[in-house]
């Protein structure tokens, strides 16, 4: 009997242990989460130096409204699965940063076509869907909107468009395509010589 009473307590001292174990967990995961949100440690690797200076002149960074995207929420998912998804896909920038990969200017700009076409084919594969927590076509008022871009995202809507097809350089510079790039540097060393 006693052996039983001993072997039920302990029972339920591991499943309190367990339940808090999880609970210590999560809060620590979750506080993670958040910590490897913030602007300041997306760009705290040199070669978001660039990137960050063309989302600080952008309009995402600065605007009349005084709404401001950050990086994650143009480029973190907010559900749990696709958000850590794309946790481990961003570890990977961190690794090419510390090899050396893209750990300086002329490195990231050699590869940014490559990155921003990842970017680009991820934001079309989930329809914008970061986009579109603040941009959506049935919030727009096409009445305060310009003609031309009222009649564009009319258009867009009905052929089924997402964002990221038409606004490629909203928040930081749309690369040269590697083809293009070659040809600019061509061009450029030639006038040098």
């Amino acid at each position: 009997n006693r052996l039983l009473t001993l072997l039920r307590h302990k029972g339920v001292l591991i499943w309190v242990a367990v339940f808090a174990g999880g609970i210590i967990f999560a809060g620590v995961a979750s506080e993670a989460m958040h910590q490897t949100n913030v602007n300041e440690f997306c760009v705290s690797c040199h070669s978001m130096t660039t990137v960050n200076e063309e989302y600080m002149a952008s309009i995402h960074y600065k605007n009349a409204a005084g709404v401001q995207a950050t990086c994650a929420d143009c480029h973190v998912p907010e559900p749990l699965g696709p958000l850590l998804v794309a946790k481990i896909i961003a570890s990977k920038d961190v690794y090419h940063e510390i090899a050396g990969t893209i750990d300086t200017l002329e490195k990231f700009e050699a590869r940014r076509w490559k990155l921003a076409n990842i970017v680009w084919d991820k934001m079309e594969a989930t329809d914008s869907r970061e986009c579109r927590i603040c941009h959506g076509f049935e919030h727009m008022d096409h009445d305060a909107q310009g003609r031309k871009v009222s009649r564009r995202h009319t258009r867009a809507e009905k052929a089924g468009k997402t964002c990221i097809e038409c606004h490629k350089g909203v928040a930081h510079k749309e690369p040269l395509p590697p083809e293009d790039l070659a040809l600019r540097n061509w061009r450029v060393s030639d006038l040098t010589e």
